[in-house]
């Protein structure tokens, strides 16, 4: 349930943003913050279904198009942080 409502509200923030651009820096917190959550709680035992929530791919798919527009506009401005897993 935690999960659940941390992914909503970093959806929501996002929702409100949408016409906007994210800062470089909301970015890479972001980024952050998804992916630690995300392990975090899969190590704990969380379902599949719930970690990979139609929320979690809302999130997940906003901030890929972020980190995309960013590699393009900005050479070196994510410093190696991205939303790819090192285990993919």
């Amino acid at each position: 349930q935690w999960y659940s409502s941390s992914m909503k509200v970093v959806c929501m923030w996002l929702a409100d943003r949408l016409d906007l651009q994210l800062h470089i820096y909301q970015l890479k917190t972001l980024i952050k913050i998804v992916k630690k959550t995300y392990r975090d709680f899969r190590l704990q035992g969380v379902l599949e279904g719930t970690l990979n929530s139609k929320t979690y791919d809302t999130v997940h798919s906003r901030l890929t198009v972020e980190e995309a527009t960013v590699s393009v506009t900005d050479a070196g401005g994510l410093q190696g942080i991205t939303m790819k897993d090192s285990d993919e």
